[in-house]
């Protein structure tokens, strides 16, 4: 949602009409604060999002619109626009966002069973009619053809993005370091995300305390993990499992848990961090991967990370396997990187983010697909 909303925003500075539609009710809070008319057509029934007058609303108006994009599949958005614009001759483009990845299959087979079910009569037809499916990186691209058959579309691979910090980043790492003074002049890893076991984060804990534990790495950073958790039995869980496996360090904890940051103090973690670090099992994109490299800041991702082709080829970060030790691999190659080669990985991370992530390059691709697409 919040790139769409940067980028409707853009969009819209830049001369172009746009309008959202969804399947949210009409008194959602988000609505207000739009950037861009929205239009809230539910609220849609069940999980699936079944609203009769969303399909209606777009047959009745998409002749006032060059192009439709839909984001996200599995939800009737997709079906709905498909169901409105078949025969048409406005074309509509589709963002995936890594709906298609093979590991939803793997991890969740029963939902699987259903989507095969479903694929053949809507979404394969939503992809094979779509103008061009949109892919945010070439790994998604990659995987998407795997998951389901038959599989038929027009793929293109975009930019997509996050604008830059609008704060002090020197104002905002004083703060971080005010609220959390233990971390002060200390060199940390930053988690920063959702806390949930997609993340890896347990064998993020594990890993790091391996390292701690090892005299050969003789480490003194710091781990830190922020982020909110909707179940607090896995959240005391990870505070257990940190509490156990790094027993060694017993005048202080070499592990902090911050909660849930915002504004400031978000910004502030990622500018201060040495690095960030997300051994994710499956990220179509990653957008706080994304936000640490506009902040100078390297990341240590796993190769699950859709974007870490990208980000290694530019000399940003590193990428291993999303397991214990591909996690240790990549914490070890930091602790063992020189202080020069650090500094260049920062002008390295900035520099990426600014090539392939920035809000206005994103911006820059999807106009250029759509140019190419749309008779106007």
């Amino acid at each position: 949602m919040e790139a769409v909303r940067q980028s409707s925003a853009i969009l819209a500075n830049r001369g172009h009409q746009v309008e959202i539609v969804s399947l949210d009710a009409p008194g959602d809070p988000w609505l207000r604060e739009f950037p861009v008319p929205a239009h809230a057509l539910g609220p849609g029934r069940g999980s699936y999002g079944y609203a009769p007058r969303f399909t209606q609303w777009i047959k009745e108006r998409h002749v006032e619109y060059d192009a439709v994009i839909v984001h996200g599949l599995w939800q009737y958005s997709s079906f709905g626009v498909w169901r409105a614009l078949r025969g048409t001759t406005t074309p509509y483009f589709v963002f995936p966002h890594g709906m298609l990845d093979p590991w939803f299959n793997r991890t969740y087979p029963l939902k699987h069973i259903k989507k095969i079910l479903y694929w053949p009569w809507a979404e394969y037809r939503v992809l094979r009619d779509a103008a061009a499916v949109l892919f945010t990186s070439e790994e998604e691209r990659r995987s998407a053809c795997k998951s389901f058959s038959p599989y038929r579309c027009n793929e293109v691979v975009v930019n997509y993005g996050t604008a830059a910090p609008d704060v002090d980043l020197e104002n905002a790492r004083r703060d971080f370091s005010n609220s959390f003074p233990q971390l002060r002049e200390k060199r940390f890893l930053l988690f920063l995300g959702r806390l949930h076991e997609k993340k890896g984060c347990e064998l993020l804990i594990q890993a790091f305390a391996e390292i701690r534990n090892s005299a050969r790495a003789n480490c003194s950073l710091q781990l830190v993990i922020a982020g909110p958790c909707a179940d607090e039995a896995y959240l005391l869980h990870l505070k257990r499992l940190a509490t156990t496996t790094t027993e060694g360090d017993r005048e202080e904890s070499p592990i902090t848990f911050t909660g849930m940051l915002t504004g400031n103090l978000k910004w502030g973690a990622f500018a201060a961090a040495d690095a960030f670090v997300l051994p994710s099992h499956q990220e179509n994109f990653g957008i706080a991967v994304v936000e640490a490299l506009a902040c100078s800041t390297p990341v240590l991702i796993s190769n699950k990370v859709n974007i870490w082709r990208e980000i290694v080829n530019d000399g940003a970060g590193f990428a291993d396997e999303d397991d214990r030790d591909g996690t240790t691999r990549s914490i070890e190659r930091w602790i063992r990187t020189s202080a020069a080669e650090r500094e260049t990985m920062r002008v390295n991370a900035r520099t990426c983010f600014e090539r392939r992530f920035e809000i206005n390059r994103a911006v820059d691709s999807l106009l250029q697909v759509l140019e190419e697409r749309v008779a106007v």
